[in-house]
């Protein structure tokens, strides 16, 4: 059985992240003011706001995820250590608190991941109230070009539950979908000022006003861990 360490709770892993040293190329632009103001949820963008998404965990550079806001601040993180494709990962705060548990679960023959989100910010605790399923029901491996959907089915129970998204991925891009078919998320290659992509683990995600964007980065974990990117 995999031991999950805390190598943040040292000072020398503290001291190695430092995104002004290892992070000058992909550091977020700040062209959205305004945003990520609290009001009441910490995770609830207010207006239209922008992350950076870095497919690589700072510790190290390992796999795992490393997600800025707008001003460069690390939000999200998930540390998979030397391991990809897990079947269990950890969406954690800068502080380590585990925000969701994602598990892999067999249904069939389709590939289904499951989202837990934890209680409170202790990340001892094993009880999950919300959660969300992603389901992939295509036969299909997607091309470069090609377009594919994903179920996302969300409740505060498991006798409660209801499709309220959807993510949609045409070519590199992805986006998530409410039941009303309103875009509330895009995801994209990040690209610099003066327009050029940056490397394929280098992306871009826009989230609209009134959306846990905790929710939605854990969407987007669970869409690469579905086509084994993380």
């Amino acid at each position: 059985m995999q031991i999950y360490r805390r190598p943040y709770e040292t000072k020398a892993w503290q001291n190695r992240i430092s995104p002004a040293e290892t992070m000058v190329k992909i550091y977020p632009d700040q062209t959205i003011s305004g945003a990520g103001k609290e009001t009441g949820s910490p995770y609830l963008t207010t207006e239209k706001e922008s992350f950076t998404i870095w497919m690589k965990s700072l510790v190290f550079n390992t796999n795992g995820c490393t997600v800025f806001d707008s001003k460069g601040n690390i939000i999200y993180r998930v540390d998979n250590y030397n391991s990809k494709s897990c079947r269990e990962v950890y969406l954690m705060d800068l502080h380590g608190h585990v925000l969701f548990t994602l598990r892999r679960q067999k249904f069939g023959l389709f590939k289904t991941w499951e989202g837990y989100r934890s209680p409170s910010e202790i990340a001892e605790s094993t009880t999950s109230l919300e959660y969300f399923r992603v389901k992939n029901n295509n036969f299909q491996i997607p091309s470069k070009d090609s377009s594919s959907t994903y179920r996302v089915i969300t409740g505060s129970y498991r006798n409660d539950e209801q499709c309220c998204y959807k993510m949609v991925t045409r070519g590199s891009s992805l986006g998530v979908e409410d039941n009303c078919g309103r875009i509330v998320a895009e995801v994209k290659r990040k690209q610099s000022r003066n327009g050029l992509e940056l490397g394929e683990d280098v992306l871009t995600m826009m989230v609209e006003s009134q959306v846990d964007h905790s929710f939605i980065v854990g969407l987007v974990l669970t869409h690469s861990l579905i086509n084994s990117k993380l």
